[in-house]
């Protein structure tokens, strides 16, 4: 990925600390000054509560219910409450009995939202204890359905619009959010969002959704994330013509005009917030997402989950699967259908751990990966027509058009969707890939789940039960010829959580490849013989926090290694350091 990268930007590489870019400005390293197990009495008032009226409505500090008589007293807010305490525990089994209740899932995510908005704490403590069953509400697929409406069920804005309008005073904009030590960005232009495509303004609810993961899964605090949305306009008609939309109504600006609006937004981020902000790029189209990546890799601390989260909890599943499939890495073929950064990103991943682990040639390791995009196979000949991110993927073969004859002529071992078409691998493909290979593994990784490329059922159906098989999305548990199979899931929100805390708990100031490749490791090395037993090659998520904790250490260590850390002197033991840095969302006792 970086060998491709680096050619984009002229030779320079994430080692070379010399900014080119002459931006300055930072902030004081403020990371665990709030730690919230901790169990210390603090003063909500010294922050920005002026009333007891106005601390219910705060959702840093609302408790809710929860108050108990002393803090009623003490903060004036006997009367506002009815005279019931109850716990934490028991606020929480309301909830979720209320939001089992709601038969249409953009309904919970509506209540989600609502919570997040009234009680920051106990959103947490929701989505943590519960985050099996309350992932997919807000995160993928209920997340897309929300984006598409964004505008109808929009209430509260949460995070920062950045528009053409800011366009020469984007500084001004970034100093109106209220917390001043941010760490963690996610930005998006909206034009790809997740399978569903242009969605402009209403993208927001993708960052949103991210942080709060970045949270909840992390341990990150959410006082130092920041959503944001880059409008520059839209060119889906149907949003432009709707009464509701929330964004520019406008076609897409491109070239010049795009391009100094994103230089000035990382410029002014970088002046506001320092040299270790993390920005993390998310759902920009493939024109863009390279080049952003490329143009500020080398200059600021950046990352793409769609190329390089993707890349990493995709390569970890296939590094674990090889306990059930046999043999190294490098003794397998890959066969990719979409070819764009989700699918170049992981190949690239793929090569650059074959040839560390081998010592051969990157372009030698590329022969085995093997892409497929729209108008077929990627061969040599197609090669001065392709876009820049695929030629490396241009191998010599006679041209392919169909997805079915490609397996049966590559005869690869593994099968990789990343084209956000569903359907695409049909009971011909799957069937091909059975003929081949005794257990053949099947990644349908396209988002949401009206995108993938085939479900679990028809996976293990059309394979007889053979099948390895994992999906971006969730899909419930599959009986067949009397067993039960549990898919699992390839879900960047295994990796990008913990890779954050590690970039931000080292004060790493670069993403280097291997730094991805060490959570790679850290996420196989979860997976348990009793989940191999059950065909999975993904730990289950209800052990999230121990494996991001796991993850931050492995990417911090390497961090360390590279010399990419600031934080010194290293702590001697790093997932003991991870595990003391995360948020945990316990309610406070107030003095």
């Amino acid at each position: 990925m970086e060998s491709t990268l680096k050619e984009m930007r002229n030779g320079d590489s994430v080692l070379d600390m010399t900014d080119k870019r002459g931006v300055g400005g930072g902030v004081e390293d403020v990371y665990g000054e709030d730690r919230a197990t901790e169990d210390q009495l603090i003063t909500p008032w010294t922050f920005s509560v002026a009333s007891g009226y106005s601390l219910l409505r705060d959702p840093r500090y609302n408790k809710g219910l929860a108050f108990t008589e002393a803090e009623r007293d003490a903060h004036y807010l006997c009367g506002l409450l009815p005279p019931v305490i109850l716990s934490q525990e028991l606020q929480e089994k309301r909830l979720m009995h209320n939001l089992r209740q709601f038969k249409v899932p953009l309904h919970r995510y509506m209540a989600m939202m609502d919570l997040q908005e009234r009680n920051e704490r106990l959103f947490y403590k929701l989505l943590i204890d519960n985050v099996e069953e309350l992932l997919p509400v807000v995160y993928t697929p209920v997340v897309g359905e929300a984006c598409q409406k964004y505008g109808s069920i929009f209430r509260r804005p949460q995070g920062l619009y950045i528009s053409l309008k800011e366009k020469g005073r984007i500084l001004e904009v970034l100093k109106n959010w209220p917390e001043r030590s941010i760490q963690v960005i996610v930005v998006t232009d909206g034009e790809r969002i997740l399978g569903l495509g242009d969605l402009g303004c209403q993208g927001m609810g993708i960052p949103v959704g991210k942080l709060s993961l970045y949270t909840a899964l992390g341990g990150v605090r959410p006082s130092v994330c920041l959503p944001i949305t880059i409008d520059v306009g839209t060119n889906n008609k149907q949003l432009l013509e709707d009464e509701f939309y929330i964004g520019l109504r406008q076609r897409r600006a491109t070239g010049q005009e795009y391009s100094e609006l994103l230089d000035e937004f990382m410029s002014a981020v970088k002046q506001n917030y320092g040299e270790k902000v993390l920005v993390q790029f998310e759902d920009f189209a493939n024109h863009n997402a390279f080049e952003l990546l490329a143009k500020y890799g080398t200059t600021h601390l950046v990352f793409n989950d769609d190329i390089q989260g993707t890349a990493s909890v995709v390569l970890a599943g296939l590094v674990a699967s090889l306990r059930l499939l046999g043999g190294a890495l490098a003794d397998h073929t890959f066969l990719f259908l979409g070819a764009g950064e989700a699918g170049t990103g992981i190949a690239e991943l793929i090569a650059l751990e074959i040839s560390k682990k081998t010592n051969a040639p990157l372009e030698e390791v590329r022969k085995k990966i093997w892409l497929v995009d729209s108008k077929g196979l990627i061969v040599s000949s197609r090669k001065e027509s392709l876009q820049h991110f695929k030629k490396p993927w241009a191998h010599e073969h006679e041209p392919i058009k169909e997805l079915v004859d490609a397996v049966k002529a590559i005869k690869p071992t593994v099968l990789i969707g990343t084209s956000g078409v569903g359907k695409t691998f049909t009971k011909d493909v799957v069937e091909a890939m059975a003929a081949i290979n005794e257990k053949p593994l099947i990644l349908a990784l396209s988002n949401p789940t009206s995108q993938s490329e085939c479900t679990a059922e028809e996976a293990y159906t059309w394979t007889e039960g053979r099948v390895i098989f994992a999906s971006g999305s969730p899909f419930d548990p599959v009986e067949y010829d009397g067993e039960v199979f549990v898919p699992g899931q390839a879900n960047n929100a295994y990796i990008f959580p913990g890779f954050g805390l590690g970039i931000i708990m080292s004060g790493t100031i670069r993403v280097h490849d291997d730094l991805l490749l060490a959570a790679s490791e850290a996420l196989a090395a979860q997976v348990t013989e009793e989940n191999y037993e059950k065909g999975l090659i993904y730990p289950p998520f209800s052990n999230i926090r121990k494996i991001s904790a796991n993850i931050a250490a492995n990417v911090a260590a390497k961090a360390y290694e590279l010399g990419l850390a600031t934080r010194l002197p290293r702590p001697e033991d790093l997932v003991k350091y991870a595990e003391s840095c995360m948020y945990t969302p316990v309610y406070r006792h107030y003095r």
